[in-house]
């Protein structure tokens, strides 16, 4: 069998989740269902965030692009897993696999920072709470994000770009739902250590790089806690970082899961459960963990509420 790449193939077949009719219409609606509480949920928080003047502060302008990142990998992958499971068409062109994987890095890479970045402003917020407006000013924040999704996108670049100057020979059948790095090298007949190498130094890099971020901040962050003497003040400052602790331990227990190790180790049946918890469940459950947990986010729920009911009546 020839060798083949973007210029001689039309494109790959995404075999999906299963073959099986039942379970492909049980999966159908389930996804669909988190798919549209993913939708509601982070376009909900955005629009709340944005609408309520006393969440305009460091820590809710980050989860409202946490919200924009959580529904933006949610519209790269969800949307075309939903139609490989309700239609028999299956197959995916070159460019747009790859463009797919292409923005799923950049999101996935922008939330390791930003999660970092809100790891940090929490540190802040509890170890310098007298220097926390002059510090965590808008300036730098707003520079904190871009400089987020700047990296995201090189990061992202490299990948593609390396990747897509394999060739393939074995197959053009992607055993996966969407276009993931694993399942494409396994379909390579080039040497692939070099384009492994490249992946596992970006991926490695941008996790190790926002996890030591993280931990030091929480280090730090726990040493303070510890220093309070009054227990209400310890449960309200851990409180305020309780909801990020979880978001940050659910995503990054499946991404390195998922990203972590050579395609050598790549297992069908794990590596999709993985990729479907961090593809649709993940962006799913954040503002969830977020808003449920936090009485600010809740009460600012409220007042955007009253605030357009007692406009409806002025009208």
């Amino acid at each position: 069998m020839g060798r083949w790449n973007s210029s001689s193939v039309p494109g790959f077949i995404l075999m999906g989740l299963t073959d099986y009719a039942e379970t492909k219409l049980v999966l159908s609606v389930l996804f669909l269902l988190i798919y549209l509480i993913t939708v509601v949920g982070n376009m909900g928080m955005m629009l709340i965030i944005c609408l309520d003047p006393q969440l305009h502060t460091p820590m809710y302008f980050f989860l409202t692009h946490l919200s924009f990142l959580d529904l933006s990998y949610s519209n790269v992958i969800t949307p075309k897993t939903l139609q490989n499971l309700l239609t028999s068409s299956k197959s995916i062109s070159f460019q747009g696999c790859f463009t797919q994987m292409f923005f799923l890095i950049v999101f996935a890479a922008a939330e390791c920072f930003l999660l970092s970045t809100m790891a940090y402003d929490r540190y802040v917020a509890i170890c310098s709470p007298l220097y926390y407006p002059v510090i965590m000013s808008p300036g730098l924040c707003h520079a904190l994000v871009a400089g987020s999704y700047v990296i995201a996108v090189l990061d992202s670049t490299v990948n593609a770009v390396s990747m897509s100057q394999l060739h393939f020979c074995k197959s053009n059948i992607i055993q996966h739902f969407f276009c993931d790095t694993s399942p494409i090298l396994a379909l390579s007949c080039s040497d692939t250590l070099e384009v492994e190498i490249i992946i596992f130094i970006c991926a490695g890099s941008t996790i190790v790089l926002s996890l030591i971020t993280i931990s030091g901040s929480y280090v730090s962050i726990l040493s303070t806690i510890l220093k309070i003497n009054s227990i209400a003040g310890k449960k309200k400052a851990f409180s305020t970082c309780a909801s990020h602790l979880l978001g940050v331990t659910i995503f990054y227990s499946t991404t390195i899961f998922a990203y972590l190790k050579p395609k050598s180790s790549y297992s069908l049946g794990k590596d999709q459960v993985a990729s479907v918890f961090y593809t649709i469940v993940i962006p799913m459950l954040n503002p969830l963990i977020y808003s449920l947990r936090n009485k600010e986010v809740k009460g600012a729920a409220v007042r955007v509420l009253k605030k357009r009911e007692g406009s409806g009546q002025l009208k």
